[in-house]
């Protein structure tokens, strides 16, 4: 019996056509919100957007570049290696074994790829974060590809354009992985000091470390529909204060409602909405400084511009059409009156202060 099960059987099965054909794992998408299934090529055609829900599904950082630069072809940008494994983290598995296997299934070095090319003609250079590596964990090798991009970019004097996608900082390598917060926030400063407009496209998601440093010192902060950007998540804030949080907290479209993103784009229309702003604050667009009168309409980095922000400039220069809010949900910043500010005792005085 065992020589016609495992010789005879199989060698039969091999001459005769498969009666199942083999499908592979990934060939349909299911869509979180909806539950709608989406056939993988359909959903790639359609730039990672589920069509019925609108739902952006998460892309990785080599898809990010193909959509971006003309022709989908860019040049990587190298990056010097970083230590692997500095404080020799072990938990359930040995920290460089993680380090292996992310490698394998991304293709990527870390959790940052760095590009440069051009952009409806104009050169850029770009760095996306890829939260199939590790969560897109900040560590050092992540925190030297944005540092090595943003000074690229100084060094070409191009736009430089970020794609946030991160769980925060990474565990593993401790206080290493902090200092790398203040170290892109240096090379932003490099940025602001060679005038260079720094673009930042916050996607799904972008938490912890990466949003308390370089994801939001961007001179213009685009969302993706739906993505949740924080610092720490909406479960552990309800959990703190012991509250029921409004619905679709700390989502990208909650955000614009409270002015702490620029303009949600859908990815449909993300790349030409790009362009238009490095046109814009690259100061390639003359026009802008006809119809505003600001004598320095270049670009906003590091530099006031008569007082108005970014959308005023912008729909001045019907170069982009931001989407705007319903009046009824903005929030109105209203100016502290400084009476009632010291008759309920603030500022404190330096004895308060002491005592």
């Amino acid at each position: 019996m065992n020589w016609i099960s495992n010789y005879v059987r199989p060698k039969i099965r091999s001459l005769l056509p498969s009666s199942k054909r083999q499908m592979p794992d990934n060939t349909w998408v299911r869509c979180p919100e909806s539950g709608q299934m989406v056939h993988q090529k359909d959903l790639e055609a359609n730039q990672f957007v589920i069509p019925g829900s609108n739902y952006h599904v998460r892309m990785t950082a080599q898809q990010r570049f193909q959509q971006l630069f003309d022709g989908g072809e860019y040049a990587k940008v190298p990056v010097q290696d970083t230590a692997q494994d500095p404080l020799k983290f072990r938990d359930g598995r040995r920290y460089t074994e993680r380090l292996k296997t992310d490698k394998a299934t991304t293709g990527l070095d870390d959790a940052v790829l760095v590009g440069e090319g051009w952009l409806e003609g104009l050169e850029i250079v770009a760095a996306a974060q890829d939260f199939r590596f590790m969560g897109g964990s900040l560590g050092m090798a992540a925190g030297e590809a944005i540092v090595t991009g943003m000074l690229r970019a100084v060094e070409k004097r191009t736009p430089f354009i970020l794609f946030a996608a991160s769980g925060g900082a990474r565990m593993q390598e401790g206080v290493l992985s902090l200092m790398q917060m203040p170290r892109t926030t240096i090379a932003v400063q490099k940025l602001r000091e060679t005038r260079l407009p720094y673009i930042v496209v916050l996607t799904d998601p972008t938490t912890g470390g990466v949003t308390a440093s370089y994801a939001m010192l961007g001179d213009v902060h685009i969302a993706e529909p739906g993505a949740l950007i924080c610092f720490a998540g909406p479960r552990v804030i309800q959990q703190t204060i012991r509250e029921q949080l409004p619905e679709g907290f700390q989502r990208a479209e909650y955000l614009f409602e409270h002015g702490m993103v620029d303009m949600v784009v859908h990815r449909h229309n993300l790349r030409a909405t790009l362009a238009k702003l490095c046109r814009l604050m690259a100061g390639s667009a003359v026009a802008t400084r006809a119809s505003t009168g600001a004598e320095r309409a270049g670009h906003l980095n590091g530099s006031a511009v008569d007082g108005r922000t970014i959308e005023t400039l912008a729909r001045a220069s019907d170069v982009i059409d931001p989407e705007p809010v319903e009046e009824a949900r903005r929030v109105e910043v209203r100016p502290v009156d400084k009476r009632d500010s010291e008759s309920k005792g603030w500022p404190p005085s330096r004895d308060t202060i002491h005592s």
